[in-house]
């Protein structure tokens, strides 16, 4: 059977890459952002990358350039050498997945985002998924995994059945997924393998809402998030569709 969302994930604004505002010393996917989300009583939603050494990193680039003192591929730093690399904007590094874990330690919804890894959406994954699951064996608390690869979330359904699982989905416009290829673009842009990974929700992109596969999905009892909102105005459109948002600079409704 495949598990749902808890309630709070639906009654939570769930705070894009933590509660993050570089002006206030909270980088994206930071610690100090975390913290901040759980003060104020928002969930978390995070993105995972891979280090060299085949660790979850708390990172959503797949390059270091644009959110930390460094440059190049994260994938070719070590976890170690990751924990020493500052983030832009604050006085912290790079976190672990089991940081963040311990750090949030179930007080708030976590929604975990697996970066794809295979480059095409393919199935050159698991090193990603392996870890991550690894990470959760010990974690108690409102969590759940989503990629924008649905292979990978087939993977983690076999990995971790009990922990609910979604696909991140978008209208996949080809300038903004170049140099995904159309095909692919194509082929997920009506979120076909939603049955066949087990998913139980989608987090949509926010300007595509009204895409009429969205509506079927939801009408079969898929649960619906949404990405990444970031006015009150946009959140209430919003609402007419998705059951939560994921949230940004601007304070997002609590409770939802």
């Amino acid at each position: 059977m495949t598990p749902k969302l808890a309630p709070a994930f639906l009654t939570t604004p769930l705070a894009h890459r933590a509660l993050h505002d570089v002006t206030d010393g909270r980088p994206e996917n930071s610690r100090a952002a975390i913290q901040a989300a759980i003060r104020a009583g928002y969930g978390i939603e995070i993105d995972l990358q891979l280090s060299r050494d085949d660790q979850a990193m708390v990172f959503h680039d797949y390059g270091l350039d644009r959110l930390a003192d460094a440059s190049g591929p994260i994938r070719q730093k070590s976890a170690q050498e990751l924990a020493s690399i500052g983030l832009k904007g604050g006085d912290e590094a790079i976190p672990t997945l089991p940081e963040v874990l311990e750090l949030v330690g179930g007080r708030v919804p976590l929604l975990i985002e697996l970066k794809d890894q295979d480059g095409q959406m393919g199935t050159n994954i698991g090193t990603l998924e392996a870890a991550t699951v690894a990470a959760l064996n010990a974690y108690a608390g409102p969590v759940a995994v989503m990629s924008f690869n649905p292979n990978s979330v087939a993977k983690l359904a076999d990995l971790c059945p009990e922990i609910p699982r979604g696909i991140t989905t978008s209208c996949y416009a080809y300038e903004d997924w170049a140099p995904l290829p159309k095909r692919i673009c194509d082929h997920l842009r009506d979120i076909p393998d939603f049955a066949r990974v087990g998913a139980s929700f989608i987090s949509h992109e926010v300007d595509d809402l009204t895409r009429p596969r969205v509506a079927e999905l939801k009408s079969q009892g898929a649960d619906i998030l949404c990405w990444t909102v970031t006015s009150p105005q946009i959140e209430a459109e919003a609402r007419k569709v998705a059951a939560n948002i994921t949230f940004e600079q601007y304070l997002a409704e609590f409770p939802a």
